[in-house]
């Protein structure tokens, strides 16, 4: 999951209302030029005025090389990002853009099943193209607020009964216990929307083998940490030893010793920090490994992430 951290500038081709509170927008190349090539499941850092960085994910084209998409609800509530899109950037304006980076691949399955809530539906979309082409069956479950909250209805249509649209005004909640299958090895579960749908997807899951589910979370789960006490960041490259206390993250303390790391969200969201871990045992408090790859315990993302061991050696 290396990321990709140099920026490029592109231009807002297109601004467009794609459901009430959602906004599509299209980035292009101002000269015209080829973007970097990206995979279904794969986000982008977008730079707002101001420096503010929030990603998105890509939603649109993956075979089209000259324009991303990216798919924007407004949430007041926010951190401000979605309503500087909404009600700041305009057709014609330039951005920078980092990435593209994928914490979410999709991999190789005899069959899928997709289900989005809300918003949650933009990194699904390029999936559900990537299966159609490879000619793998696969059905997506699609909750919202309402019918008019609920991008992409449009496009989906031209899937006929492989897409069930449920919006909860009408509907009710997502049925999830008839829509998922049995754990049999041959369907993967691909799943992304608020915190309550991943929550109950995976509490459905539990004890499922390992790769069958995959999810991804805009917003990582709480979670208490592992420690209270201090503990120690060995950086092997820049021969230094830095101390953690229960107040300040691994990332502040590694940049207060003058070591640059790379870093967008800083919630454990992006993967834009990520770090080799050398030797310790990290206390994984991100939202993009999954249990694998928390396992093996060679990589960690300082920004949230810290020690379950007095020491961590982080190549750094």
């Amino acid at each position: 999951m290396s990321p990709a951290h140099s920026l490029i500038s592109l231009r807002v081709a297109e601004k467009t209302a794609a459901a009430d509170g959602v906004v599509t927008l299209t980035l292009r190349d101002p000269e015209g030029r080829r973007l970097p090539d990206w995979t279904p499941g794969a986000h982008i850092d977008l730079v707002l005025p101001g420096g503010r960085t929030r990603q998105y994910s890509l939603c649109g084209d993956r075979w089209d090389p000259y324009q991303y998409r990216i798919g924007v609800l407004r949430e007041p509530a926010g951190r401000g990002g979605s309503v500087c899109v909404h009600d700041e950037l305009a057709a014609g304006d330039t951005v920078a853009i980092g990435g593209p980076r994928n914490n979410f691949p999709l991999v190789p399955s005899e069959r899928y099943l997709f289900v989005a809530g809300g918003i949650g539906i933009t990194p699904l979309l390029p999936m559900i193209h990537q299966a159609r082409l490879t000619g793998t069956p696969w059905r997506l479950l699609y909750g919202g607020r309402t019918r008019a909250t609920m991008a992409f209805t449009g496009e989906l249509a031209a899937h006929g009964d492989a897409v069930t649209l449920v919006p909860q005004d009408t509907h009710g909640p997502l049925d999830l216990p008839a829509a998922l299958p049995r754990p049999d090895g041959r369907t993967k579960v691909y799943c992304c929307g608020p915190p309550g749908l991943l929550d109950a997807v995976e509490r459905l899951c539990t004890g499922w083998p390992t790769g069958l589910l995959r999810t991804e979370r805009f917003v990582p789960r709480e979670q208490a940490p592992v420690r209270d006490a201090p503990f120690e960041v060995r950086l092997r490259r820049s021969d230094l030893t830095v101390t953690v206390t229960p107040d300040r993250t691994v990332l502040d303390a590694v940049r207060a010793a003058g070591v640059t790391v790379l870093s967008s969200c800083g919630r454990g969201t992006c993967g834009t920090c990520e770090t080799t871990v050398l030797a310790g045992v990290p206390d994984h408090r991100d939202a993009i490994l999954d249990d694998d790859e928390r396992a093996r315990g060679d990589a960690m993302f300082p920004c949230v992430s810290r020690a379950c061991s007095d020491r961590l050696d982080l190549d750094l």
